[in-house]
This record gives structure tokens, sequence and C-alpha cells, in this order.
């Protein structure tokens, strides 16, 4: 250890920089970044690299894209954490001409649990006396090649909003490309919104709301149609009164007597 400090003492590398602040790790859709913040006293030419560890492995590995990230910029580490169920942690240290900080490590992270997921895609048609549903994951490219992953329990959260009255009706359904919604009143327009999660990860973000009929409503010549039959049969049960009215008035009249 002292030969080893004798001879960075000799080349003139010194550990003197300050070390690199808020190093963290955000994900969205199972796409990861790191960012951090340059400590105070950081020299304007420094610049920065980045390595990760995995659980499964015992030595760091620097990031290819990240060896010489300047101030303000960001290290994407979405191809380097490959598996969604393991566990990573990540390092960024500061360097400049014959100077190096220590290494600032990030918190423990796993993709699956610690991104957020997305609103799905969303699409809605009508069946009837029924709606249904096609949903698909934002990330569903990057999740499904892998078993682990296919064999975990997804849930569909379902908001549903009758669009006349404002009820609405919350379900719980098995996450499937495609879901029904039974047991809603024909001809009627509701809005729906969805969002997807997991044993391992209960953050998501719902849906915008998509609207549909459950049947095609009736068309406006059929209601104008309907209102002037409704229109004719009133006037027919009314004339059919009166005249019924006038017979009975005329059979029950009294008779008048002459002297």
């Amino acid at each position: 250890m002292v030969l080893l400090l004798l001879l960075l003492l000799h080349s003139g590398f010194c550990v003197l920089l300050p070390s690199p602040a808020n190093v963290s790790i955000s994900s969205y859709n199972l796409q990861h970044f790191l960012s951090f913040w340059p400590s105070p006293g950081t020299p304007h030419g420094a610049h920065f690299m980045v390595q990760i560890l995995s659980s499964r492995r015992t030595r760091w590995t620097s990031v290819s894209d990240c060896v010489d990230l300047k101030p303000g910029q960001t290290c994407n580490l979405t191809s380097d954490f490959m598996d969604p169920l393991d566990h990573y942690r990540a390092r960024v240290r500061a360097i400049s001409t014959n100077q190096t900080s220590k290494w600032t490590v990030s918190r423990q992270f796993q993709p699956l649990s610690d991104t957020v997921l997305g609103p799905p895609d969303l699409s809605l048609s009508g069946c009837g006396s029924c709606l249904v549903l096609r949903v698909r994951l934002p990330t569903d490219k990057l999740l499904w090649h892998n078993t682990q992953v296919t064999s975990m329990y997804w849930e569909v959260l379902i908001h549903v909003h009758r669009t006349r009255d404002g009820a609405e009706l919350k379900l719980k359904l098995p996450y499937k490309q495609e879901s029904v919604i039974p047991y809603l009143e024909p001809g009627v327009e509701y809005c729906v919104s969805v969002s997807i999660t997991t044993t391992f990860n209960p953050t998501s973000i719902f849906s915008e709301r998509r609207c549909s009929f459950t049947s095609p409503p009736p068309s406006e010549i059929s209601q104008f149609l309907l209102l002037g039959l409704c229109g004719v049969f009133g006037l027919v049960v009314f004339l059919l009164l009166g005249r019924l009215i006038r017979i009975h008035v005329r059979r029950f009249k009294p008779a008048t007597c002459t002297a």
C-alpha cells in the first residue's frame, strides 16, 4: 500500500477532486438513466466516468458510452441493465488531467420494480351489452422475451365512466391484450382508462380515457321516425277516444217531452 502511494505521488497523480453528488438512477418504461451533480470545487475541464455492478458479479465494469461525460450529461444504462429482475448499483467519479475523485455509489436498483410503468396503449369497441378492450404495454418488446417476467402475475386496473349520468365502475382483471367488460347497457356510451400493475411494481400511470358505445346508438332519422310514429299513434288514440265519447253522449242523452 505504501509503495503504491509512493508511485502515485511520484507520477503526480493525487486523489484531490471532490466526489460527484446526487448520483441517482431514474427509470420510465424500463428506460434507465443515471444522473449526478459535480460537487463544488470540481475544475471546469473535469469529466466523469461510470461503472456498474450486478448482484451476480463481483467486479465493477465500465459503461463504454459513459467514460467521458461532461457536467450535466446523463448516462443511459438501459442496455447495461439487461436482466429486469437483477439488482444493480452504479458509481461515478470525476477525472481531471492528473487528478481523480473517490467514487460516489448509487442506491441499489432493480429495473422492473424501480421503473415507472407508463400508460398502456388502449383501444375500445362495443359488443352489444359489453365493451372489448385491447391493451398493450409500451414495454412489451423489452419484457416478453424474458420467461421470468412472463410468468409473473400482471393485472389491468380499469376505470369505467358512463357518460350519460357519470356513474363509475372499477375493475381489476388479469392482464391480457384483449379483455371484455360485460353486463353494460346496450346503446350507451362509456369512457374507459386503464393501468397495468405487477406483484413487483404497483407504480403505474393510467391511460387517457377512450370512449365508445356498447352498440350503435339510434340514428337521428330513426329517432325522428320513432317520434313521428308516437305522434301518429297519439293522434289516432285521441280521435278514437273523442268518437267514443260522442257516441256515449248520444246514447245516454235524455229524451225531451212535448206538451
